[in-house]
């Protein structure tokens, strides 16, 4: 009983550093403090050294020994070979799915395209711009996540919720400009449209390209 709960914090403790990292909360080179870390989240040193070695793997953090552990962050080359990777992954997710989709999941897709129209054209007030583009960015996530869902691959949906999470910074980058969040409700649309068809390859060729326009709006390069 007593590992099991040292599993447990140690998880809780990496999805809230993993989170924290990815979000910007933590910059690059910036000390992570075993110390400072277990106060903040009520824990011992322990669950917190060890999210730290998890995080290593993943190459979000590097250990210094006699230092410390430092964050790493993702690079631009990192962003940039994600995208590449996932434009082809997402495009094998979209044909999947238009082989496993349910109905209810088409419904959700459309519900999720529609709540993106009326949140994009709400009239920006005082301090809202920065909530709208939020808004406008949960539910590109929620698109992609239904579709991961929808491809009936545990695998798959796994691998590509790791990348979505990985380049959360640079996702929300993306939708803040206007006339690129509304073509890409509009790839959207034509990518659900191609699946509803039961058009595997051109559902596929669209959501490849959905991502490769992403990487072009985020001017990322090698």
């Amino acid at each position: 009983m007593e590992e099991y709960q040292d599993q447990s914090l140690r998880g809780k403790v990496f999805r809230r550093l993993r989170e924290d990292i990815l979000s910007g909360v933590y910059k690059e080179n910036e000390e992570l403090k075993e110390i400072s870390i277990g106060e903040e989240m009520g824990v011992s040193r322990t669950p917190v050294r060890e999210a730290l070695r998890q995080l290593e793997l993943e190459g979000l953090v590097s250990i210094i020994p006699n230092k410390g552990a430092y964050v790493t962050g993702i690079s631009l080359k990192d962003v940039h070979d994600i995208y590449m990777i996932r434009s082809m992954l997402e495009g094998l997710c979209a044909r999947w799915a238009t082989r496993y989709i349910t109905e209810e999941q088409i419904e959700e897709l459309e519900e999720v395209i529609l709540l993106s129209e009326f949140h994009l054209k709400k009239k920006s007030t005082a301090g809202k711009d920065g909530e709208k583009a939020q808004q406008v960015s949960e539910l590109d996530g929620k698109f992609h996540k239904v579709l991961y869902h929808a491809s009936n691959s545990r695998i798959l949906e796994h691998v590509l919720s790791d990348f979505h999470k990985y380049v959360k910074m640079a996702r929300t980058m993306s939708v803040e400009e206007k006339s690129r969040a509304e073509k890409s409700i509009e790839e959207h649309r034509a990518i659900l449209e191609a699946i509803k068809a039961r058009d595997e390859e051109l559902a596929e060729r669209l959501a490849n390209a959905h991502i490769m326009k992403v990487m072009e709006n985020l001017h990322i390069e090698e």
